[in-house]
């Protein structure tokens, strides 16, 4: 923010007085705040879009769909649930994208450039221990699909654990609550995005078609339950994402001082 000035010099009484008046103010913006800006926006937004539509499914939808007629389920399943899928799976892949893009580039970099060691090795760390999680899930969501307690307890020892892994073995910007509180927050968002893109959407887009042309998939009731199992939990892990990525900026005694 620059501001310009016009000096006057008054007689007061027999003292001098200087004044300064501003006459004008002008904003100074550089492209690369200009950058930050729009992406956070576009970030949020498509957050907001995202945890809504999933906090919807979960509480409204999946609760309706269980007192629905099945005369009706195709009409719901073509007017409703297919559309808002369509806007859940790519809300999801923008809101991963940009925040990724965001966190590599003004946060992760700039540490590796002050500690002289590579933004690389942290960014493949952080893929390499959320990519792990979700695949292990997957497996369970796949091979166990009746045990949603086994899968709850198994989530919650992964998450702390690659959370735990990354806070205190991070090569670059261990020292930084934004690099570590979104390497642990945005770590659930890749499990979330995997889960919408690798269960979720394949499962439910199966199940409509099959429905709206009349020859429902033979193991419908099987991938239901798995893409609800992944559902459920990216809404119980939603709460501890949104967590961490307020304490990135607000509350970093939560990760820092507790390496």
């Amino acid at each position: 923010m620059q501001t310009l000035l016009d000096s006057t010099t008054l007689f007061d009484g027999g003292i001098l007085t200087h004044h300064f008046v501003a006459a004008a103010v002008v904003p100074t913006i550089s492209g690369q705040e200009a950058t930050q800006l729009i992406l956070r926006w576009f970030h949020f937004i498509a957050g907001i879009l995202w945890v809504g539509l999933l906090y919807f499914f979960n509480l409204v939808n999946v609760p309706f769909m269980k007192q629905v007629d099945a005369s009706m389920k195709s009409k719901i399943f073509q007017n409703l649930t297919l559309p808002a899928l369509n806007w859940f799976r790519w809300s999801a892949l923008v809101t991963v994208f940009i925040g990724f893009w965001y966190w590599s580039q003004f946060y992760v970099a700039p540490d590796a450039r002050r500690q002289g060691t590579s933004a690389g090795a942290t960014i493949g760390l952080f893929l390499l221990l959320w990519i792990a999680v979700w695949f292990v899930l997957f497996l369970v969501i796949k091979k166990m699909p009746s045990s949603g307690i086994i899968l709850g307890v198994i989530t919650a020892v992964l998450v702390y654990a690659a959370g735990w892994i990354f806070v205190h073995y991070t090569p670059a910007g261990g020292d930084d609550n934004h690099v570590v509180a979104i390497g642990v927050g945005g770590g659930m968002g890749i499990v979330m995005l995997f889960n919408v893109w690798g269960i979720i959407w394949p499962n439910n887009k199966k199940i409509i078609r099959g429905t709206l042309a009349g020859t429902p998939p033979a193991n419908a009731a099987t991938m239901a339950r798995q893409a609800f199992l992944a559902s459920r939990t990216n809404f119980f892990l939603s709460v501890p994402l949104l967590f961490y990525m307020a304490a990135s900026s607000h509350f970093s005694s939560t990760v820092i001082f507790g390496k």
